[in-house]
Formats: C-alpha cells, sequence, structure tokens
C-alpha cells in the first residue's frame, strides 16, 4: 500500500462516539488524535443506532472541515446510523486500504471501526490513512496510480448525486400534502344518502371532524345546522350561498368559511372537491328546498 498523503488537509475537529464493544478502541483512538493536536468532541458511550446517530447530526450540520468517529463491535451499526443524515458518507473500514479507498472514492467524513476485530495499532493506522488521504488520490482501488481524467470527473459528480438520492422522492410525497390530507389516506368514504355525490369520513367526534368529498357538477339544497361548523377546501373548487345574510362566497384550495349555527346555505361544487370540516356536537342536517329547485336557483346565480 502507498504511504498516506501527509499533506492532505486534515480535518479541523473530530466528532466521536462508540458503543459499549467499541468505547476502548474509541478511547484509544482520541487520544490518539489529541496527541496530533486534532480537536476532538467525544460523545462518550451509548448504544450503537444512538450513538451513530447523533455523531452523524452533528457532522451533518457542521461544516466540511468537521469528520466523525464511530466504533462498535463491527463498526456496521453505527456507520448505517450515522448514514442516516444528509451529507455524510460513513465508511466501515477494517484495513488501511479500505480507508483509503474510502476516502479517495466516497469522500469519506466518518470513519467507523470494529472494536472486537481491529487492534489498536490496526486501529491507529487505519485513522491515520483515513485522516491523510484527500479525495481522489490514488489508491489502491487504482493501483496507486493517478485516476485518469474521466474517472476524476465520475468521482466529482458521484459525491454531487449521492446528495440527491430520496429528495425527489420526498418532494413527490409532500408535494401537495398536509397532516390533514394524512388522516384519512387509504380510507374508505362512506356515501352521504341525502346528497348525492358526496361521501363522507367522521374523523373524530364531539367536538366533530369530517373529511368531505363531492363529485363535479354536485349541490347541496339550501340547509341548515343546529351547529356552526369551520371548513377548509383541500381539493377543488366550490361556491356557498349564505341566504340567510345574502352573501357568496367562492372557495378554492386553501380557502376557509365559518358558517354560523342556523345559517341556511346552499353549495355548488364545480370540480371534484375534498374539505376537512369541524363542528361542536352531532351532525345533523334540515333541508329548506329540494334538490331540483336548489339545481334551478343555482342555474340562475351562475349564467
Amino acid at each position: 500500500m502507498a504511504e498516506p498523503n501527509t499533506t492532505a488537509p486534515r480535518p479541523v475537529k473530530i466528532i466521536a462516539g462508540a458503543d459499549p464493544f467499541g468505547t476502548d478502541l474509541k478511547d484509544a483512538l482520541v487520544s490518539h488524535l489529541r496527541s496530533i493536536n486534532i480537536e476532538v468532541e467525544d460523545l462518550g458511550t451509548s448504544s450503537y443506532y444512538s450513538i451513530g446517530a447523533e455523531v452523524g447530526r452533528r457532522v451533518s450540520s457542521s461544516s466540511a472541515d468537521t469528520r466523525g468517529l464511530v466504533s462498535c463491535g463491527t463498526g456496521v451499526g453505527v456507520g448505517m446510523f450515522a448514514n442516516k443524515y444528509p451529507g455524510v458518507f460513513a465508511a466501515t473500514c477494517l484495513t488501511p486500504s479500505d480507508a483509503q479507498n474510502a476516502r479517495s472514492i466516497n469522500n469519506s467524513n466518518v470513519l467507523a471501526i470494529s472494536g472486537k476485530s481491529t487492534s489498536k495499532d490496526s486501529a491507529i493506522e487505519i485513522l491515520n490513512t483515513w485522516l491523510n488521504t484527500p479525495f481522489k488520490a490514488p489508491c489502491p482501488a487504482s493501483e496507486n496510480k493517478p485516476w485518469d481524467d474521466e474517472v476524476l470527473c465520475f468521482l466529482d459528480n458521484s459525491v454531487a448525486e449521492m446528495s440527491k438520492i430520496g429528495k425527489e422522492d420526498e418532494e413527490k410525497e409532500s408535494s401537495g400534502s398536509c397532516s390533514i390530507c394524512c388522516l384519512v389516506k387509504n380510507r374508505e368514504l362512506n356515501p352521504i344518502e341525502m346528497i348525492p355525490g358526496g361521501s363522507m369520513k367522521i374523523v373524530r367526534e364531539s367536538p366533530t371532524s369530517a373529511i368531505v368529498r363531492f363529485k363535479a357538477g354536485s349541490v347541496e339544497p339550501a340547509h341548515h345546522h343546529t351547529f356552526g361548523h369551520d371548513l377548509v377546501v383541500m381539493e377543488g373548487r366550490k361556491s356557498v350561498w349564505n341566504m340567510s345574510k345574502g352573501e357568496r362566497f367562492d372557495l378554492s384550495v386553501g380557502d376557509y368559511l365559518f358558517t354560523p349555527a342556523g345559517d341556511v346555505h346552499r353549495v355548488k361544487y364545480y370540480e371534484d372537491t375534498e374539505f376537512f370540516i369541524k363542528w361542536d356536537g352531532h351532525w345533523d342536517m334540515f333541508f329548506d328546498e329540494d334538490l331540483e329547485t336548489a339545481k334551478s336557483a343555482v342555474e340562475k346565480e351562475t349564467v
């Protein structure tokens, strides 16, 4: 193996931690780091998943010149949990060659060490190699020769591309979604027998909240309730006529409306529409006109 490049920029700070199986090795490596004047924040000993995650979290939120050191029985678990955080590239290294490859190819910024299978002397050699090997340096994987231009370009792009993995899926999942929508995800809504085209799912009762859907073209005849109710439109478009107050409200996604108790109101749905509604008390509905009368009135209002 080629000698490490001792002129490579070293990290300014190392954040270290271990589980009980890796504590002795971690302590030896922390002492070594301090002896060569590298600042160390030693997080001590915890379970492998929590210490790996904590080191990963801190490296993820730190500057590029801060790296991590983790140790457990195999060096695998702590590395896996550290890698849950964006911008963290933890590598489990059992030999100096592993460390050199991890730095050269993957720009590893967290070193994971096996407390059960690595001696202190070997671990120090692995750590020194990892500290002193720059990204894209010659390494055993390149037969210790400089990478050609094509591979160098690939290595540069790979680090940027790794950081993007998963982000598109997260954006798709979060786009157009909210906590209210998640309340009824994969739930069946029950038809509202009193009004064609409508369906509803009670989310909770007293105070009551529900998700309501209406098909495009549906009309709610003039009606009133013994309760006032708040609603927020999540999908679609609708108009509400408060006939008691002589007001009309045209609502689309994100719009909020409160209708006071007893107010007579009529509704028209222009698109498939879904909304969240909340009220005090139990569901009731008293009609003030029939459906055909309502449809005729809506046509006159909307021409």
